[in-house]
């Protein structure tokens, strides 16, 4: 038995959640708190999906401590996650976070619980992530980078961490004017991205707890943890996911093995990573040099066009 605590979170696709709740009983958590949202009104199809769902997650097979939290109607997806991780940080210093469509190579749930403890007493470090979106350049000779970024398809955090989160971002108004707001976003495009999606934020019309998650990360000055290989890969980008929407179910970015860990001496941002994330992943390029679109998947197309179209 792994002594980890995992904080897993469901809805209603059954197919998904069966995929990645085998990857957690793989690991064999000591605690496992379970958070479910529940049925949309006017969705028919959610109340025996939600059921489905619950009965994927009621087979919990090894030694375990087992919590759960379950809506009985649907609060959304921001609601939803934070007040169950809320839930979770009143019990725990420490948890790793799956939502129902990531799925995690084995030696992700090593990664986390080794940087948990290591970086436990360090304020400077926030987040464990297990996405690393660089396509394979390499910008360390050790196993991870501290990035500003803190991907959230698979992750890891303390409650000295997440009792800074803001979901209503109160701060911002005063903060984007700021020069800290400059100095943490140097590139022009890459402020008005921000700009454009965390003032819907501040004026609830986007239902995210990642922006305003990532927000709290950047105001505070917090890094992230970030593989140099990607160890989880998101399976629910398709017709019916919430905010991962696509025609087409799509290929998740692959998963690799991280073998044995080793440590950067300092704890910084690497820029030249967090740059490439946001010219190749966000498409900063293209907002500097439309023709490049051309060069971009179409997952970041999609991503570009929901972002104009103020559906990001």
């Amino acid at each position: 038995m792994t002594d980890i605590s995992i904080a897993y979170i469901v809805f209603n696709r059954p197919r998904h959640t069966g995929e990645t709740f085998q990857a957690i009983r793989s690991a064999r958590p000591a605690k496992l708190f379970i958070i479910a949202d529940g049925p949309r009104s006017g969705h028919p199809t959610d109340i025996e999906r939600c059921k489905a769902v619950r009965d994927v997650v009621a087979k919990i097979d090894w030694p375990c401590e087992v919590q759960r939290n379950y809506a009985d109607q649907n609060l959304g997806l921001k609601r939803r996650i934070s007040s169950g991780l809320d839930w979770v940080f009143s019990q725990v210093e420490s948890v790793i976070i799956l939502e129902d469509d990531c799925l995690p190579h084995p030696d992700f749930f090593t990664f986390c619980q080794d940087l948990l403890e290591r970086y436990k007493d360090d304020e400077r470090v926030w987040v464990v992530t297990g996405n690393n979106n660089q396509n394979g350049k390499k910008r360390s000779n050790d196993s991870y980078y501290f990035s500003k970024y803190g991907h959230c398809w698979g992750w890891a955090t303390w409650r000295r961490a997440w009792k800074h989160f803001d979901g209503d971002l109160t701060f911002w108004p005063e903060w984007k004017t700021s020069q800290d707001w400059r100095n943490k976003t140097p590139d022009l495009y890459e402020q008005k991205y921000w700009i454009d999606i965390f003032d819907r934020i501040y004026l609830k019309k986007i239902d995210s707890w990642a922006y305003p998650w990532m927000t709290c990360l950047w105001y505070h000055g917090g890094l992230t943890a970030t593989p140099r290989v990607n160890l989880v890969t998101n399976i629910g980008i398709g017709p019916d996911g919430t905010h991962t929407i696509a025609d087409e179910e799509q290929p998740g970015t692959p998963i690799k093995a991280l073998g044995a860990l080793t440590h950067p001496k300092d704890v910084r941002q690497n820029l030249k990573a967090d740059q490439y994330v946001f010219d190749h992943l966000l498409g900063g390029l293209y907002m500097k040099f439309p023709r490049t679109l051309l060069k971009f998947p179409i997952r970041v197309k999609n991503k570009l066009v929901r972002v104009w179209k103020g559906k990001p």
